[in-house]
């Protein structure tokens, strides 16, 4: 019997056609994703869903979704799609991370020429019968310097289309190697340099815990009078109320939004400003654009369904199936290495090492790579997979190396992630039990035997007494209940850790409270997807 494919999205009948021409039964209904209680009533009918961001594949859909195989997201953002509930369900999420970067892109550019010439404000007085030529004065992009906030994909776009404008670039991204920088001839600065030097600002980084409000009321003080700034990325990014503050006092000469914290965008404290133009989330809205992320999804999920072969998988890694039944907590654990490491980094990463010891040695080291790397850099981009992240990872100057070894100490295999930054080098271990739990078992140098949960605390300190006892009083009286507690250190008096497995994510304020007692280096909060 054919596969059957549920397309509840606007999508290209061309990328329909796809699908038919592959020999899949196909069921175009593109208005069947706003109305839940109808999709929900037939999901159970098919083996893959492909979708557009009307759908909202959420987990009690999913739970009627008896058999479905594959869910294809033709664009770049999954927030529609439950990928935690999809991945216990065994549903593979496919997203089209390339089809659109060009077109947001250019929707930046333009955003910076509306506000820079005042041109939406512009064209409504004059379509009223008004002559203003003294009140809408504009200012050239040429010779400005461009703050751009991300140069990964989308960003090093931006920022080749603003060297050929002749603007100055200048580029905070903790991931944009030297080699890369000069490549794009845009300069790598920390943030606070890029907001007192930029004319214009241009966001391009998704959101994460890192980055929501990286424009904070703070951050937006610090920016030169006169700033324009431009988001295309994600709504969050920016204190939307901070810049509204200064725009009317003029500190902040424009503003060119895409997105918003709050969407659909009914109502924001941007709305109504003089010189602030809106668009209701159009980056990817080009006839091309549509059409090419159309097509790619339409080939991923036949290939898949037909062949089994993954392509741009967000939960899945691209292996065999009788590889996955051996692989897959060692995928697990290399992910959970990466996204240590990660999560720990701030410095841009000239280099990663994985070292493979013992039985896994003998692995598709390939996809293990893949999975180390994807762990690593889903801290700054969620929506990489382990297909992309080498490719992000190349393209950004990271050399990425790999030695096998035959088996060592006392594990029959573990795997070492060694992640070197211009300041310093940082190195996590791991194996994997025979219950086929991802454990760490060395952190910089040191021993240790840590279950990995999904909220975890590392802490650094010298060796003394007391740590201990800190730590749980901490915890218990916060009311923060901890799993399991695993210490280690180099020698006595030395340097020491600590990482403690939680039952939820420690609010920021018992974080605080540890950092006050002096005892401690430094306290990372840590999160894993299980």
């Amino acid at each position: 019997m054919a596969p059957k494919v549920l397309v509840s999205d606007k999508l290209s009948e061309t990328a329909v056609q796809i699908f038919r021409d592959r020999g899949i039964d196909v069921t175009f209904d593109p208005g069947l994703g706003k109305d839940k209680e109808k999709l929900a009533a037939v999901i159970a009918n098919y083996d893959g869903l492909a979708i557009r961001s009307a759908t909202k594949v959420t987990e009690k859909l999913l739970d009627r979704a008896t058999n479905l195989k594959v869910v294809g997201r033709a664009g770049i953002g999954t927030d529609n799609v439950d990928k935690p509930a999809a991945s216990k369900r065994g549903v593979i999420v496919m997203n089209t991370p390339y089809g659109n970067m060009i077109t947001t892109a250019e929707h930046a550019i333009a955003l910076m020429f509306a506000v820079a010439r005042q041109i939406p404000e512009a064209d409504a007085s004059t379509q009223a019968g008004k002559w203003e030529k003294a009140r809408f004065m504009g200012v050239e992009l040429t010779g400005k310097t461009l703050g751009v906030i991300g140069a990964g994909n989308i960003g090093g776009i931006v920022c080749q289309k603003a060297v050929g404008l002749g603007m100055k670039v200048v580029a905070y991204d903790p991931f944009l190697s030297e080699e890369r920088a000069t490549e794009l001839h845009i300069r790598k600065v920390e943030l606070d340099e890029l907001l007192g030097r930029a004319d214009v600002i241009t966001l391009h980084v998704p959101l994460t815990d890192q980055t929501r409000n990286i424009l904070s009321a703070e951050n937006l003080a610090k920016t030169k009078k006169g700033v324009r700034i431009v988001n295309c990325a994600r709504g969050g990014l920016v204190d939307e109320a901070a810049l509204a503050d200064l725009l009317r006092s003029g500190h902040v000469a424009g503003a060119g939004f895409d997105v918003f914290a709050e969407e659909p965008a009914t109502d924001s404290p941007l709305f109504g400003l003089p010189n602030v133009v809106c668009t209701p989330h159009l980056g990817a809205a080009t006839t091309e654009a549509q059409e090419n992320v159309a097509l790619q999804v339409a080939e991923q999920m036949a290939d898949y369904l037909l062949t089994g072969a993954v392509s741009n998988a967000l939960n899945m890694p691209s292996v065999t199936a009788e590889e996955a039944k051996v692989m897959g907590p060692w995928l697990k654990l290399a992910e959970h290495l990466g996204a240590f490491a990660g999560q720990l980094t701030q410095d841009s990463i000239e280099a990663i090492e994985i070292v493979y010891n013992g039985s896994v040695a003998a692995m598709n080291l390939e996809a293990l790579n893949c999975a180390a790397i994807a762990g690593l850099m889903k801290v700054v981009n969620p929506d990489v997979n382990m297909v992309s992240a080498p490719v992000i990872a190349r393209e950004r100057g990271v050399e990425i190396s790999t030695t096998r070894q035959d088996k060592t100490g006392v594990f029959d295999g573990y795997v070492k992630l060694i992640v070197r930054t211009p300041t310093r080098e940082r190195s996590v271990a791991g194996t994997v039990f025979s219950d086929g739990k991802p454990r760490f078992i060395q952190i910089k140098g040191i021993n240790i035997d840590a279950e990995v949960g999904a909220h975890m605390l590392y802490t650094t300190n010298e060796d003394m007494p007391g740590i201990i006892g800190a730590l749980g009083q901490t915890m218990g009286e916060n009311g923060v209940n901890i799993a399991n507690f695993t210490l280690g250190r180099s020698d006595r008096g030395k340097e020491a850790i600590a990482l403690l497995y939680l039952d939820d994510q420690p609010p920021a304020s018992v974080l605080d409270k540890l950092k006050a007692t002096g005892l401690f280096q430094s306290v990372s909060p840590l999160r894993f997807e299980m």
